[in-house]
């Protein structure tokens, strides 16, 4: 696994993985960017989004859930100081569906958080992390 981040212009960095897959971040005016991207440190929550994700739905779908949608919202608080790391983060599981378990769901979830998100274990001892899910019928 690699990535190379290169300067575009400004405070814009366009980074590349090599997947090959690319993103662009920016930062915002009032410290030199143009805001024709994400932040670094949004970055950093939606990976841990979608790797907590593609873990649950893989459970929840090895389980027959007849899942319709799956939206995680992830929020994080930075300190007041340098290096203004995101000390506390909040992950909210919206599942929707039909029929769906809750123990399915709970399990899935609790999988994800506690054995596989390589990304939440990599953030363990530096952010609080705490989770939540709701199932939504459909």
């Amino acid at each position: 696994m690699q990535a190379k981040v290169t300067l575009v212009d400004g405070m814009q960095f366009v980074g590349e993985a090599s997947s090959g897959h690319a993103i662009v971040m920016d930062g915002p005016p009032e410290f030199g960017g143009s805001d024709t991207g994400v932040r670094p440190s949004e970055l950093l929550l939606i990976g841990l989004g979608g790797c907590s994700g593609m873990d649950v739905i893989s459970i929840l779908r090895k389980k027959k859930e007849a899942v319709t949608g799956l939206e995680i919202m992830v929020s994080g608080k930075k300190s007041d100081s340098h290096p203004k790391k995101i000390t506390e983060i909040t992950i909210k599981y919206v599942i929707k569906g039909r029929d769906i378990s809750e123990n399915s769901v709970k399990k899935a979830v609790e999988l994800s958080m506690e054995k596989y998100c390589s990304v939440k274990h990599t953030l363990e001892g530096v952010s609080k992390i705490d989770f939540t899910y709701e199932i939504e019928a459909q």
